[in-house]
């Protein structure tokens, strides 16, 4: 880090007080693109260094303190992979970016169609048959310009699995396919990688965590050659309020994987079932 830097920062932060009546020195996210423009770095680069020097950028004032600087940091250095774009993936998208995931890297070779708009938080009358892709990532460069994005505008499959999530600290699963998420399940157990696997239906969803020493994925969803390739959703639709509210339990079990915190779902299963207002944990081992 340069003395320049750290001067720029200083010079542009100001105090401010927290709800909980507790001041702090912020950095506006204005200030972030004016130094980040004029030094050559990313605003994720210079974010990281301001927390590092206790200079909160202003857009993640919000996750202090329930995060310490060192854990924002932490987001910020991480990697996710999210594969399928539509309903899950979508809100997983924005939601992460939002609470600052550094690197994201997205995966889903479709485009929106008509059926999509009921649910699907990236979809819009204007954005029918574009990439959903492309959308993500045009999305995230709203809400967050200085992360990394990588996208494949393509469908993951047996031969491309393990190139896809290659680097990545945490995969999400938010596909529609069960032979698609076997070869995941797979590719991430071969990389080392912990998978969050979520799937919904009607008003009911559910939420599991594999890591690679896990035997999980088969003993619940099976193996190509003994398993559909649709799940239930094919007779019972999919609602927004389930998909946006299983979305977003897929984003907090990859924060406390990152983390390291709380008692992430591994071998347990979240069902959600919002037409009975039922919350049930089963255990998978």
């Amino acid at each position: 880090m340069s003395d320049q830097l750290l001067n720029d920062l200083q010079a542009a932060s100001r105090t401010l007080t927290r709800p909980d009546g507790n001041n702090y020195q912020s950095l506006a996210v204005r200030d972030v693109q004016k130094i980040a423009a004029a030094t050559g770095l990313t605003g994720r680069q210079v974010e990281i260094t301001a927390l590092e020097n206790d200079i909160v950028p202003e857009r993640y004032t919000r996750n202090m303190t329930l995060l310490s600087a060192a854990e924002q940091v932490k987001l910020l250095n991480a990697t996710v992979t999210i594969v399928g774009l539509g309903g899950l993936g979508g809100t997983v998208t924005e939601m992460l970016a939002r609470i600052g995931i550094g690197g994201l890297s997205l995966i889903d070779g479709d485009v929106f169609e008509d059926s999509n708009l009921n649910r699907q938080i990236t979809s819009t009358t204007a954005n029918v048959g574009r990439s959903k892709a492309d959308t993500a990532r045009e999305r995230v460069a709203q809400i967050n310009p200085g992360l990394s994005v990588t996208t494949h505008q393509l469908f993951l499959d047996e031969q491309n699995a393990a190139d896809l999530i290659a680097g990545s600290d945490v995969v999400v699963d938010c596909l529609d396919t069960l032979t698609s998420r076997y070869y995941l399940a797979v590719a991430c157990r071969n990389a080392g990688a912990p998978l969050v696997v979520a799937a919904v239906a009607g008003l009911s969803g559910q939420v599991t965590v594999f890591f690679p020493d896990d035997n999980g994925f088969e003993s619940v969803y099976g193996v190509p050659g003994e398993i559909p390739e649709k799940g239930v959703e094919t007779r019972l639709g999919n609602l927004a309020p389930i998909v946006g509210m299983i979305a977003n339990i897929e984003c907090a079990e990859a924060v406390k994987i990152l983390l390291g915190r709380g008692n992430p779902l591994r071998n347990r299963m979240l069902l959600v079932d919002l037409l009975e207002s039922t919350f049930e944990t089963v255990d998978l081992k």
